[in-house]
């Protein structure tokens, strides 16, 4: 009886969750997709930006941008508001686009192919550009260059981003042959940001006081994670590795994300304030942990492994405490990705350790762990792999997965009882209870095998490199 008072405050938060899904659909292919993580896909207006196939063959595939990404089908952007998609376009010509950002007025920025050969690489250039009353702009690129990317845009217009220039580079950040070099776009003018005594550096987050942030080389070779700001290029520091990155800039000019530790085998997850340095948020109680996320309370969420390694835990640490926020129905692992103003926290539960990709998360009111796929109508095929970023109204980004492995970007709408569509989590459990395929002891026993720091840290960098399809992004360099 006492077990069942105390879980009961938990079930009856649960049980007043109810949202409508939306499927945003696709261009006439047959997927769509999101960034999260380091990007801003849903803003608290609601408009969510993406990109969706098209039915147009691409002609260069597989010989496609790794800025945009390999696609057999002509990609294009998209932004979503109130029930209408829009087909954001692509440069002139059959290109591909997609965007990284939106800001608070709804403006998205991101990528397209230029129509033009990279002669360096031999695949499609491709350009940052941004899309202003339904126009698309190419920002363009540095000295001569002929790639670039925005990966962020602010409320002031302001674009930031990285760019190749037309000096040779052997160890090129992101293998184009050149220097890449942060950028700051504002007024028509992109400017080159510099670096933190390397060649090369990428701006990959920006906030509404057009603080930026990043990574650079140093003169070591070593990769830090900088604050841009009046014309400074700050080095964050680290935890005495050689590879740290931010994850997420505050507009409070917080910056959080991880930092390998000395002798580069893990990595630990760090808050850093222009007051207070970069500060270890520790784990908990094993060795490995990352933060994805800091929202305006300071408030921050990521993973963290449990005593002996054994697993991989979603965290939120609060006040200079660290949470442990569990899994779904007892998988091994979890990783909770976004955090909003109000503090509830989106994610992935996890049966395989090394993937953040499983079920999708809510977590509020003190938890436990909601089943975004309670909220799947009947009918439909779709499996929610991700709870990838949460606004401040409560809507939900999510990733959907097809049975023959299709992605779909999905929208989750906080709605009322009797609204068509909109289910509450004890109906959308039955359902999941009813249908869900058994699994099997073999598959638990394989996945809870104890992580090693070094996979870690490796899956730490594989999805850095996803967010810009770029493989090898964050290997040490010797």
């Amino acid at each position: 009886m006492l077990f069942a008072a105390l879980a009961l405050p938990g079930e009856l938060a649960a049980q007043q969750t109810r949202y409508k899904l939306i499927d945003i659909g696709t261009f006439g292919g047959p997927q769509s997709f999101s960034f999260f993580g380091q990007a801003r896909s849903l803003n608290n207006g609601g408009t969510l930006v993406g990109f969706a196939d098209t039915s147009t063959p691409d002609p260069n595939y597989p010989n496609s941008n790794p800025l945009v990404g390999a696609d057999p089908f002509i990609e294009h952007g998209f932004s979503w508001r109130k029930g209408t998609l829009t087909d954001l376009g692509a440069l002139p010509g059959i290109n591909s686009s997609n965007v990284s950002w939106v800001n608070d007025q709804g403006v998205p920025a991101g990528v397209s192919t230029t129509g033009n050969v990279d002669p360096l690489l031999g695949f499609p250039a491709a350009n940052a550009v941004v899309w202003v009353k339904g126009h698309i702009f190419n920002l363009g690129t540095l000295d001569g260059g002929y790639e670039s990317l925005a990966t962020a845009i602010n409320n002031r217009g302001q674009i930031a981003g990285f760019a190749s220039n037309s000096t040779p580079d052997p160890i090129s950040l992101f293998g184009l042959g050149t220097q890449t070099r942060a950028f700051l776009w504002q007024n028509g003018t992109m400017r080159d940001l510099g670096t933190l005594g390397g060649p090369d550096a990428a701006a990959l987050l920006m906030n509404n006081r057009g603080q930026i942030a990043g990574f650079s080389y140093e003169s070591s070779l070593a990769i830090a994670a900088f604050v841009w700001e009046n014309s400074k290029m700050l080095n964050l520091g680290s935890f005495g590795g050689s590879f740290t990155a931010p994850s997420w800039l505050s507009n409070r000019g917080q910056v959080v994300g991880a930092s390998n530790m000395s002798g580069d085998t893990t990595a630990h997850p760090f808050l850093w304030t222009k007051a207070e340095g970069m500060k270890d948020l520790g784990t908990l109680g094993g060795t490995f942990g990352s933060a994805n996320w800091v929202n305006e309370n300071g408030e921050v969420v990521g993973a963290a492994t449990n005593q002996g390694d054994e697993a991989l835990v979603a965290f939120l640490w609060k006040n200079n405490v660290m949470t442990n926020l569990g899994t779904l129905d007892g998988d091994p692992c979890s990783v909770a990705i976004n955090i909003n103003s109000k503090g509830q926290v989106v994610g992935a539960s996890v049966t395989n350790c090394f993937s953040d990709s499983g079920r999708a998360f809510l977590w509020e009111n003190s938890g436990p762990m909601i089943d975004l796929n309670s909220f799947v109508p009947g009918g439909s095929d779709l499996i929610l792999t991700q709870g990838a970023y949460i606004n401040d109204r409560g809507e939900i980004l999510a990733t959907g997965v097809l049975p023959n492995g299709d992605t779909r970007s999905v929208l989750l709408v906080p709605c009322g009882k009797g609204t068509e569509g909109c289910q509450d989590v004890v109906e959308g459990t039955a359902a999941i209870q009813k249908n869900r395929a058994p699994v099997t002891n073999s598959a638990i026993t394989r996945t809870r095998r104890r992580l090693t720091p070094g996979q870690m840290l490796s899956a730490w960098r594989a999805r850095l490199a996803q967010r810009y399809h770029i493989p090898g992004l964050g290997a040490p360099r010797n």
